[in-house]
């Protein structure tokens, strides 16, 4: 990506059943469900949304080789995404363990997500 037009970030939990896909698309969805880029066309080459370039970094605290990426890529409608996982997010408790919720134990994942836009 040469021009990074926008920044979009979000945060995503799984309270309950430690799955860092879960959190992981909450935060891309966070990031990008309030967001309208009207006069994106008009940048891109060849007004083609499909010639946009989406880098996702994902902040996972735990268990980051569980994550399913081809996945979070469908969450982006257009364009060539990329996705990044770095150290980060939050493990933490949740206070209780429920197993009728598939927890596993009483540890909640918190997942920070930034979606970087450009061209």
């Amino acid at each position: 990506m040469e021009t990074i037009l926008f920044i979009e970030t979000g945060m995503g939990i799984d309270v309950h059943g430690q799955d860092v896909n879960v959190a992981s698309e909450r935060a891309v969805v966070n990031a990008i469900h309030y967001n309208s880029m009207p006069g994106i066309k008009n940048m891109l080459p060849d007004q083609n949304l499909d010639n946009m370039q989406i880098t996702v970094k994902l902040a996972i605290p735990e268990d980051q080789d569980q994550l399913d990426a081809a996945k979070i890529k469908t969450l982006i409608p257009y364009g060539d995404v990329t996705v990044n996982i770095m150290n980060g997010g939050m493990a933490t408790t949740s206070g209780i363990y429920l197993e009728d919720q598939q927890d596993k134990n009483d540890v909640m994942y918190i997942v920070n997500a930034v979606v970087e836009v450009g061209c």
